[in-house]
């Protein structure tokens, strides 16, 4: 059976990801392609290197237009989804239809509507939940993330998750899970760095995202406390399981000269569990293990490297993979857990089309480039 799924924002980074991804989907037509600004333009204006689909014209981002397929992918800026949902939900109602809808903004991620209007109340008003679109989510006391899945599987509103939220959450919830970060009342802050790529601010011109001002820099962005991910980092992480002290935690983004990818390092207090271990390092890879599998055996998407090893943004460019290592510092006494992503592949496109299929009841990772791109 063959799937008509339209993409709203399909001139973003984001929506042309996802694009790239839907055109060689063995089960997927592409339908209409909206966007705001440059609607009436053609699609190889915007994404040349979508070549088959260059001829295509962007249309209006229309309720009725994106009502009559099986599924819509929307890949808007944030804030602005959550208005074209309830009207798509209107029209597909008075058809007596029920479309699937994938939203890789904000607007449906958080559960809590307090944290929404304190982190994105400014530019729209809450717009609800949504099933929360990463199939590898661990629930508290989980090995592995069959709750999550089935969830998706019975969803027909999906909220895709923040790429640095995805980072952050792969790379430390298998030991919050297992109980091995310490995130009581007087636990010190989880505390995550992030090395993220540019595409990761979207397409807007702005004079610090020029070249000029990139090539050779690293620049932090959104310091203490205020990037709109930690919510939903937090929301995460207590899902998995952490306590109080998964609310304490310290994010700091910085944009470095590449396109796309995340490096995420997130440091956290251990538990006795393993600080008063015979080999903390063997203990916590045990617990990531046991979540993540070995490659071949566990999550297809995610990859536990060797010890010693370490995850580059350059080994999972392109692709829907996350590249995850952990290791227990003895001086400091704490889990350093790193993860690096493509934010465009792992970070949205690829997590959208893992809980479009698991939603149509397809193989979950059927469309989803495993495999990075080298050099």
């Amino acid at each position: 059976m063959t799937f008509s799924v339209a993409v709203a924002g399909a001139t973003g980074y984001a929506g042309g990801e996802v694009l790239r991804l839907l055109s060689t989907h063995p089960d997927i037509e592409i339908g209409v392609l909206s966007a705001a600004s440059s609607a009436g333009t053609l699609l190889g204006q915007h994404h040349p290197h979508l070549a088959h689909l260059a001829q295509r014209r962007v249309e209006a981002t229309d309720a009725a237009a994106l009502a009559g397929h099986d599924a819509v992918v929307l890949a808007l800026p944030h804030g602005a989804s959550g208005t074209v949902t309830a009207a798509i939900e209107r029209e597909a109602a008075a058809r007596g239809a029920d479309p699937l809808l994938i939203d890789c903004g904000a607007d449906h991620r958080l559960t809590d509507p307090a944290a929404w209007s304190a982190f994105y109340g400014q530019d729209s008003p809450y717009a609800g939940a949504w099933a929360y679109g990463m199939p590898e989510l661990l629930h508290a006391g989980e090995t592995n993330a069959a709750r999550q899945r089935a969830e998706l599987a019975a969803a027909r509103r999906i909220a895709v998750p923040g790429c640095n939220v995805t980072a952050v959450t792969l790379a430390l919830q298998p030991g919050i899970a297992a109980g091995l970060v310490d995130t009581g009342d007087q636990a010190p802050p989880i505390t995550a760095v992030l090395a993220v790529g540019y595409s990761g601010a979207g397409k807007a011109l702005k004079p610090h995202l020029s070249a000029a001002e990139a090539l050779g820099s690293a620049q932090p962005y959104a310091v203490g406390g205020t990037h709109r991910h930690i919510p939903e980092i937090t929301q995460n992480l207590t899902v998995a399981g952490g306590g109080p002290g998964a609310a304490r935690i310290s994010f700091t983004p910085v944009l470095v000269p590449m396109s796309r990818g995340i490096l995420a390092t997130v440091t956290a207090g251990a538990t006795s569990a393993i600080t008063r271990a015979e080999d903390p390092t063997a203990a916590l890879r045990r617990a990531w293990s046991a979540a993540y599998g070995a490659p071949g055996r566990g999550e297809p998407l995610i990859h536990l490297l060797p010890e010693g090893s370490w995850p580059t943004t350059a080994a999972v460019a392109g692709s829907g993979l996350a590249a995850v290592q952990v290791a227990y510092d003895p001086v400091a006494r704490t889990i350093t857990a790193l993860c690096a992503i493509d934010n465009l592949g792992k970070g949205t496109a690829s997590a959208a089309l893992q809980s479009l299929n698991l939603a149509l009841g397809l193989p979950e990772a059927t469309g989803v480039i495993a495999q990075g791109v080298a050099p």
